[in-house]
């Protein structure tokens, strides 16, 4: 199998949906001889920020000197970015071996009558196969969607569990209320493993720490508030820290702060069971730390910035941002948004701060929210918006409505957001692509 058919056969996987429930991975997983079960893991479920304390906490253990895998999701540039170690993606020679070998496993058990494993199945297993085979010390793995019933949550002992901001998102399958969804979450609490949050709104704590006092897990706040001497900016901010001062880190937005903070309190729990971190290697892990289309800057004159913001929560966020960094500034929006998020509410969040509006449909995704329904949706809050017919002219049309002291901020959905970095790294409008190069093997 080459790395073409390999692709094509991970995409028609597709097709077979989005499935809750663990029933499939324990019988995929169990055919391999539960990988799983021999890594050491941290893992992290939320609804917004999951991803940058993952980031921060596999960049502090790598180094640390430890073999540190990272499975995530969603991807920005390649499909390979899912698979990571000491943040090389996995080469295509092992993905073709890896897929090809799962592949003949999912082929046995659709003939004995079976359900086909879905997509997120298949790549979660891949990675627990791929993280034992290679030797790693520690993985730090994120959650796909909710928790009790996601496909990673097959692990029965994780080293601790670590839950960032909890909102709402996903209603129709994790619930409709902030508490139920919070529910879901905590089901990656394992029974005596230790737990992490960030600050979570009430109803969200009342949960966490209910579920962690039921399973005798030893509970651990993350507050951010407790941070001090707090300097924000686009290229470096720093605070101090339980007694550390100035601490920096390089990811730009004012919820990056909280983040690095909820990775701060995990590498402590984490140094009390086997993974010692000393506070100079957490100083250059936080200031090292890269994550690609989280407020991340791309070009400049005028200033373009990339953000995922793709619920309510993070278009809350985001907006809180563009009003701390941007305050009378002009700022053109191009807004790509999936069909199934509120993104009524990401509308009313964020338009009051745009002078133009441009909309996308995501390409190559069958949810995406066409330009033209996303366009008479912005309507309703915002008169001066136009859809644009591909990526190439958002970012064309972006360009004509901003001067060089304007801000374009691309927002929605990560899925199309390094199509658009691509299509502004060839225009010639962005240096280098900052934070967003993975390394290669």
């Amino acid at each position: 199998m080459n790395y073409r058919v390999a692709m094509e056969y991970m995409e028609s996987l597709n097709s077979y949906g989005m499935v809750p429930g663990l029933d499939n991975m324990v019988r995929l997983c169990g055919r391999l001889g539960n990988p799983q079960e021999d890594l050491k893991i941290v893992h992290i479920a939320g609804t917004n920020g999951k991803g940058s304390a993952l980031a921060f906490l596999s960049t502090i253990l790598r180094r640390a000197g430890y073999k540190t895998g990272r499975y995530i999701s969603p991807v920005i540039f390649e499909y390979r970015e899912r698979i990571q170690i000491n943040e090389h993606m996995i080469s295509q020679k092992d993905m073709c071996a890896y897929v090809e070998e799962i592949k003949n496993i999912c082929d046995e058990l659709v003939s004995e009558g079976y359900p086909h494993p879905t997509s997120f199945e298949f790549e979660t297993a891949m990675a627990f196969l791929y993280f034992k085979r290679k030797g790693c010390d520690i993985v730090v793995l994120e959650t796909g969607m909710g928790g009790r019933l996601d496909a990673t949550n097959i692990i029965s002992s994780p080293v601790v569990s670590v839950l960032a901001s909890i909102s709402m998102d996903h209603m129709k399958f994790l619930g409709e209320t902030l508490a139920d969804i919070a529910q879901e979450k905590a089901g990656i609490i394992k029974e005596g493993c230790p737990v992490v949050s960030m600050s979570q709104q009430p109803e969200v704590l009342a949960v966490l720490t209910a579920a962690a006092q039921a399973g005798h897990c030893a509970f651990t706040p993350a507050d951010s508030a407790r941070a001090g001497r707090i300097r924000y900016g686009l290229e470096k901010q720093s605070f101090d820290y339980d007694g550390m001062k100035n601490l920096e880190i390089t990811l730009a937005g004012r919820c990056q702060i909280e983040n690095a903070v909820l990775a701060i309190k995990t590498v402590e729990v984490l140094g009390r069971y086997g993974f010692p971190v000393p506070e100079t290697v957490l100083r250059n892990g936080l200031r090292e730390t890269r994550w690609p289309g989280r407020f991340t800057v791309i070009g400049r004159k005028p200033l373009f910035i990339v953000d995922g913001a793709h619920n309510e929560d993070a278009a809350f966020k985001l907006a809180d941002s563009i009003r701390f960094y941007f305050t009378n500034k002009r700022i053109v929006y191009i807004m790509g948004i999936l069909r199934d998020k509120e993104y009524e509410k990401i509308i009313a969040e964020t338009c009051a701060y745009a002078e133009e509006i441009v909309t996308v449909t995501p390409p190559d995704n069958p949810r995406g929210l066409p330009a033209i329904e996303l366009a008479q949706a912005v309507r309703q809050y915002h008169p001066r918006v136009t859809e644009a017919g591909s990526l190439e002219e958002a970012v064309e049309m972006a360009y004509l409505l901003a001067d060089k002291d304007s801000v374009i901020i691309s927002f929605g959905s990560l899925s199309y957001l390094g199509g658009l970095i691509r299509i502004v790294e060839k225009k010639g409008k962005a240096g280098s692509r900052t934070n967003g190069k993975q390394r290669k093997n």
